[in-house]
């Protein structure tokens, strides 16, 4: 038997090449959230693209309070991802947490852990999926609480879009956010769809819309975004990722804007 204490030198040298070539993709992610980062795996070819998580503190319940104290713990979530290593992109996954606090502050804290990288935020991304939709006129589907769901009419509403109405379900967990059924979430599209609306968005990161988005289109004839889908289509572009994707909505068939 080998003396366990002897260990010798491979005579293999090691060369070192450049690395995986896929884009690296960094993800900060809610503590209590189940369904962000599996709709990031569930859309992202995983010879393209690598993604690398790092998870935030998010206290419940889903409360406009509990949603601005991560913006102090942004920064050092992060850092902790892929530290020394560049990234193509980041995107912080809450889209209550944006409306509450700002893209601008959120983006700025991410930056600074990671100068110059291109941050994306669900709220943000959902605004551009829109209007690469060519959709002006929208109606607006929350899982929160009427408090938590009423800035979102003008945070769009200063982004060029004219709000039609906003429905919400009232939920205060946010891991209730993330059991929320698929016939809940398609019946709730419906009804929350206006004639008079060019597409409808469904927020959160923990609601499971990118699951059944082409079924929701399908009910209400008309495009849908959910933040999930917005953040994984502007995600990839930002990163260099041009290609269509299908079964996911209309949008991640779609490019960018510049």
């Amino acid at each position: 038997m080998m003396d366990a204490s002897v260990v010798q030198p491979s005579p293999v040298r090691v060369h070192l090449d450049d690395g995986s070539p896929v884009k690296k993709i960094g993800l900060v992610v809610l503590s209590t959230d189940l369904t962000f980062e599996p709709d990031f795996h569930r859309i992202c070819a995983p010879d393209r693209v690598g993604l690398y998580a790092a998870r935030i503190l998010f206290e419940n319940p889903t409360t406009p309070e509990n949603l601005r104290k991560m913006l102090p713990r942004i920064e050092a979530a992060a850092e902790l991802i892929l530290n020394d290593t560049p990234l193509d992109a980041v995107c912080y996954g809450c889209t209550a947490a944006t409306v509450h606090i700002g893209d601008q502050d959120i983006e700025a804290a991410i930056q600074s852990a990671k100068p110059g990288v291109p941050v994306i935020t669900p709220s943000g991304a959902g605004a551009e999926g829109l209007k690469a939709l060519g959709a002006r006129r929208i109606s607006i589907l929350t899982p929160y609480t009427a408090e938590v769901s009423r800035p979102f009419a003008d945070y769009f509403a200063s982004r060029g879009f004219d709000v039609i109405n906003l429905e919400c379900l009232g939920l205060l967990d946010d891991r209730d956010i993330g059991r929320v059924s698929k016939q809940t979430i398609l019946d709730a599209a419906r009804a929350a769809m206006s004639p008079e609306s060019d597409a409808l968005f469904l927020s959160c990161t923990a609601l499971r819309a990118v699951e059944c988005i082409d079924e929701v289109e399908a009910l209400i004839g008309k495009p849908a975004v959910s933040s999930n889908q917005a953040s994984v289509w502007l995600t990839l572009r930002r990163a260099g990722i041009a290609d269509a994707i299908t079964g996911f909505g209309r949008l991640l068939t779609l490019e960018a804007p510049a």
